[in-house]
């Protein structure tokens, strides 16, 4: 299991003043889910942006000359001041129809030591104010090497304001208002003195405004009946007690033992040498590694969503964070060979067959029986530590309404370049 966030409508602690006589567009409640996904992935995405210091190397942005250097001390470092050049790029405004309350950015890149990214947006808000600079991640493929620059990956908590606030990985609107445009800065940063620099493959953000529903109709089909991919299965449960300095050990692992399925699915886990720390009598080392390598210092928790898809990006994928409005648009992704994880929180008994109830956890769907329901690789799994427990199948409408009402049907999309996204219809939210 993994802790919760929870939606919009749940998340507190931002003092707004009252604005009851001011009319606005966010203070209507939706009737349908409001998704979109942008993403910026090729050099002429990025030459639509603004660089301050970044270069276009390929389809990827890079350090060119840097604009200046900041002192940066690790707060969960040894408390030392490290100097770091930096660069950015800020995307192009990005506008929306419906005014967002959420948004979760993604992002792939490559971080040699001693260097690593910060992502952050900031918008225009429906009383027309614009917000500052919200952090949403400082990211580090690695925490080998913090003695030569090398930084603790994480997120960057009490950002809260009148506009909004960060939930660990999502931007979250404060009550009453909502957001009609964004945009994204992603700053490079390497040790002052050297020559390295991250590579960043791609960027995007997924916006969102949902409806405040309980329970939603079962979807129609999708023409994913009877198709199951052959993801191999891992159990959490297996990893109990498994290095506890990363989010308690096994039994919180859920986000990362899903993203350790998706990965050597399509072959891309690590290697034996990359696992060497891993105790030898560990049978699936690559879900330590994937633990260690999500690991969200700040959360203290493996379950950073962006973090895992980040990880996956490092591995040669291109990995998101997106939301679905349903299975039958689920259904397209298993249809096109690409396995999706899932967020879901649900109490005991409203998943039947699960045998346990959570504030939050991920599982790998994986396909569909000939009756429509989903199957899936559920790392808890009737909370036994086995592998041969993990794939099983839940009821449709169970599944959706555990999926969709809680999390906004929030998956992570990870696939290779060689196997394209399925055709999208209506809004964009791939």
């Amino acid at each position: 299991m993994t802790a919760a966030r929870p939606l919009a409508a749940l998340i507190s602690g931002v003092v707004v003043l009252s604005l009851a006589t001011v009319p606005s567009e966010a203070t209507k409640v939706p009737q349908h889910s409001d998704i979109t996904y942008q993403t910026w992935t090729s050099s002429a995405d990025f030459l639509s942006g603004t660089p301050a210091g970044t270069t276009v190397t390929g389809d990827s942005l890079t350090f060119g000359t840097a604009t200046g250097t900041t002192s940066y001390v690790d707060p969960f470092g040894d408390g030392s001041a490290k100097s770091y050049d930096r660069t950015s790029w800020t995307s192009p405004l990005v506008p929306t129809s419906y005014g967002l309350t959420e948004l979760i950015a993604s992002w792939n890149a490559t971080t040699p030591p001693g260097t690593w990214v910060e992502v952050a947006m900031a918008g225009r808000t429906d009383l027309g104010a614009t917000t500052k600079w919200y952090v949403l991640g400082r990211w580090s493929g690695g925490d080998d090497d913090t003695a030569a620059g090398d930084i603790h990956r994480t997120s960057v908590p009490s950002q809260g304001d009148t506009n909004g606030s960060v939930a660990v990985d999502t931007f979250v609107a404060a009550t009453g208002r909502s957001l009609n445009s964004w945009q994204l800065k992603v700053t490079l940063y390497r040790l002052s003195g050297t020559t390295q620099s991250p590579v960043v493959s791609s960027v995007g953000a997924m916006a969102s405004r949902l409806p405040s529903v309980k329970k939603i109709p079962v979807s129609p089909p999708g023409g994913a009946a009877g198709q199951v991919l052959d993801v191999p299965t891992y159990s959490q449960e297996t990893h109990i007690g498994h290095y506890p300095q990363w989010d308690g050990g096994g039994e919180a692992w859920c986000s990362a033992t899903s993203t350790a399925m998706v990965l050597d699915y399509y072959g891309a886990g690590p290697t034996a040498a990359e696992t060497a720390w891993v105790d030898p009598t560990d049978a699936d080392p690559q879900v330590d590694h994937a633990a260690r390598s999500v690991f969200d210092y700040a959360y203290d928790g493996a379950g950073n969503w962006p973090f895992n898809t980040a990880y996956a990006g490092t591995r040669g994928l291109d990995a998101f964070v997106t939301r679905l409005r349903s299975l039958t648009e689920a259904e397209q992704f298993i249809k096109a060979g690409i396995p999706l994880i899932a967020s879901l929180s649900f109490k005991k008994g409203d998943l039947p067959g699960a045998g346990y109830g959570t504030n939050g956890h991920l599982m790998v769907i994986v396909g569909f029986d000939a009756a429509g329901n989903v199957v899936v690789n559920d790392p808890a799994s009737h909370l036994i530590a086995s592998n041969d427990q993990v794939r099983f199948t839940y009821d449709r409408q169970a599944f959706e309404n555990a999926w969709v009402p809680h999390s906004g049907g929030l998956v992570y999309v990870i696939h290779p370049a060689h196997k394209p996204l399925p055709a999208r219809t209506g809004q964009a939210n791939w």
